[in-house]
């Protein structure tokens, strides 16, 4: 008798950005240093201020906390976005593990089995494994490289929604693509929403990653749009924190409580160290005020330094990614050409196609710029013998 996997288990494709880590292994084991501008994660240090807000001031028993979240981190988060002009509460805060949690949870509490989201491609690869674990069609518009990625014409967007749609997602500024929604199209999804009754999910991980003195445009900002949305967030973009995996959700009242109840079965509670630590930190704005200026000098760094290679860049209005067309390199599919830039270059970057709901292969690469700038300069000098 052989044992049979579920198909959900089947259906989910392996990870772009995990399936080229054998031929890292392999390139170390020659001795090749692998520069790895693949992965969103930073090689920047963890501020200082963080371990010192995480090593002060804890309970004596670390215990579970609350489902939701720790008060002070809630009211924290929500303090936070006053801040910044939008009119959060502490009750609509829901701590998750980093910001793929609350996406899973936003799924499987606004859709059914059989349901459907649209969603704008390409867009962050765990989106598929959201959908199939959660029963879910997502339904995707492919965007386009020659208008920056950004969002159709209304009738486009339309023409997807059929009685099964339950949810819009977006995500600004966008893994990969690094494109920003402007209020026109964020005015756009709403009117969209209100008029079909349909849910927003707002994945908003790099929303104080935007360039070129651009605002961020939540959809907490709209009142309307707030009463049918799912903000999500992550604060190890923000803090160069990914491995504490601290995110979360914020919803209104009824859509909090369906999200509560998913989460109370599946994880219970978030870490309460990491809570904590992530409540004292934000009492000062200047980390997340300081961020865009920090990473856009970084980006226009790496920018210059990829205009002296054979890369033809493609614009990047936020988040620490930057895409890259090679087609003036090679004839190769995107995820051979990786293989090739870690074999034979020794820097590691990601295929596009993998960000597609179906493999899409416009030669196009990913490169993340969140690392230290030695680290980007060593990189860029093997970039330009590419």
């Amino acid at each position: 008798m052989s044992l049979q996997f579920s198909q959900r288990a089947i259906d989910i494709p392996p990870s772009p950005i995990r399936k080229l880590l054998p031929l890292e292994l392999e390139a170390r084991k020659r001795g090749v240093h692998i520069y790895k501008l693949n992965i969103g994660q930073p090689d920047i240090p963890t501020p200082e201020v963080f371990f010192r807000s995480l090593n002060s001031d804890l309970p004596q028993v670390l215990g579970y906390g609350p489902s939701q979240g720790l008060p002070e981190f809630q009211k924290a988060v929500a303090d936070y976005y006053k801040r910044i002009g939008l009119p959060v509460e502490p009750h609509e805060v829901m701590a998750t593990i980093g910001g793929s949690e609350a996406l899973f949870f936003a799924f499987l509490a606004v859709a059914n089995p059989g349901d459907e989201i649209i969603v704008f491609e390409p867009f962050y690869t765990n989106y598929i494994g959201f959908a199939i674990y959660a029963g879910v069609t997502l339904v995707p518009y492919t965007t386009r490289a020659e208008n920056g990625f950004h969002l159709p014409a209304r009738e486009e967007i339309e023409r997807l929604v059929t009685p099964r749609t339950r949810a819009i997602l977006v995500c600004s500024p966008n893994n990969p693509t690094g494109t920003v929604l402007t209020r026109a199209e964020m005015e756009m999804v709403l009117d969209i929403a209100q008029q079909r009754d349909l849910f927003v999910i707002s994945d908003e991980v790099y929303e104080h990653i935007v360039f070129d003195g651009e605002p961020h445009r939540s959809v907490a900002t709209s009142p309307l749009l707030a009463e049918r949305s799912v903000v999500i967030s992550s604060f190890g973009k923000t803090f160069h924190t990914t491995g504490w995996k601290i995110g979360y959700a914020c919803a209104p009242r009824a859509i909090s409580a369906e999200l509560r109840k998913v989460h109370q079965f599946m994880v219970f509670a978030v870490n309460t160290p990491g809570q904590h630590a992530v409540a004292r930190y934000l009492e000062d704005a200047a980390p997340y005020e300081t961020l865009a200026a920090f990473y856009q000098a970084k980006r226009d760094r790496f920018a210059a330094g990829l205009a002296h290679t054979r890369f033809r860049l493609l614009p990047c209005e936020g988040t620490y990614f930057l895409l890259a067309d090679y087609s003036a390199i090679s004839d190769l599919p995107d995820a051979e050409f990786a293989q090739k830039m870690i074999v034979d270059y020794g820097v590691a970057v990601i295929p596009v196609s993998g960000f597609y709901e179906r493999p899409f292969d416009a030669r196009v690469v990913r490169f993340c710029f969140a690392k230290k700038d030695e680290t980007l300069s060593a990189a860029l000098e093997r970039l330009h013998a590419v």
